[in-house]
């Protein structure tokens, strides 16, 4: 089948984290990519094979003549849950596949157990995908590699010590780049509808260990201290919503004392093993130096 037979993938977020990588992954598959954005100017740094289209999850009818002709939408929930029911029915009316980027909010350990909205909403969504009859499949990254640039870089290009809560709460982080892959590949390639796949690391570290893992790739040592719940939530106030600062502590208190909840889902999608934290703190080590 040539490119032009190929019907295009909306993927929502491309400007994110993951969904620019779906993006490059697509493309290299020979799939036409749509991107929808809020402003086009955000996406002008997508490869120029990308058709961008401006719509807003916010304004459901506006996503019409991104959808019309498409062939398959890559889902990031980046709203509030209003228009959800509204958007979802609209993706049915155009497209027959769906991959819907969620979170691992059914699954057995206590670290995913802990009260948290974004995992309501996600479930209220993956209900409205379920009674659309859409060809789907649902993606549930768990902690995530690159959280800890968010959470430790500043402090370690200062190179003051890390201060965080359960320095011993473990989890597996999993890399953006092994979780764009895996979307792109059930975008794509049969044999993935109805699929529900928990994405995770390859080993269980803890956030301790983590810090320690980034100082290796640095080649440094870098102090870690464990730092109490009140003084995280002193420290988020302004830039994280209450409830997720109670579900984050909550989760990691949870957390301690047992290993992180580890899948092969990876690899058994991409026949290649998930990059290690250690390989992704290598491959980002430049963005926990000084001036990054």
């Amino acid at each position: 089948m040539k490119q032009t037979d190929i019907p295009p993938v909306l993927v929502t977020g491309a400007t994110g984290r993951v969904g620019r990588i779906v993006t490059e992954h697509l493309l290299s598959a020979g799939v036409p990519v749509r991107a929808l954005a809020r402003r086009s100017e955000a996406a002008a740094t997508l490869p120029a094979k990308v058709e961008v289209f401006t719509g807003d999850l916010t304004v459901p009818e506006s996503l019409d003549p991104a959808l019309d002709g498409a062939g398959a939408v890559f889902l990031v929930w980046t709203a509030p849950p209003r228009t959800a029911p509204a958007v979802i029915g609209r993706l049915a009316a155009h497209v027959r596949r769906i991959v819907f980027l969620s979170s691992p909010h059914q699954t057995p350990h206590p670290f995913f157990q802990q009260p948290n909205p974004a995992a309501v909403l996600h479930a209220d969504i993956e209900r409205l995908i379920e009674d659309t009859g859409l060809e789907a499949t649902i993606i549930r990254p768990g902690m995530l590699a690159s959280n800890s640039l968010a959470w430790w870089a500043a402090a370690i290009r200062a190179d003051e010590v890390v201060r965080w809560p359960y320095g011993a709460a473990e989890t597996a982080p999993v890399d953006d780049r092994d979780i764009a892959a895996v979307a792109a590949r059930t975008l794509h390639q049969d044999g993935y509808v109805g699929g529900d796949y928990v994405l995770t690391g390859p080993e269980s570290l803890t956030q301790a260990a983590q810090v320690e893992v980034i100082g290796d790739a640095l080649g440094r040592r870098i102090a870690f201290e464990e730092m109490t719940p009140d003084e995280f939530r002193k420290l988020s106030e302004g830039t994280a919503p209450g409830a997720v600062v109670d579900m984050l502590l909550s989760s990691w208190r949870a957390a301690v004392g047992q290993p992180a909840y580890v899948t092969t889902a990876v690899a058994d999608i991409l026949g290649t093993a998930p990059r290690t934290f250690r390989q992704w703190a290598a491959d980002h080590a430049a963005a926990f130096t000084a001036g990054a």
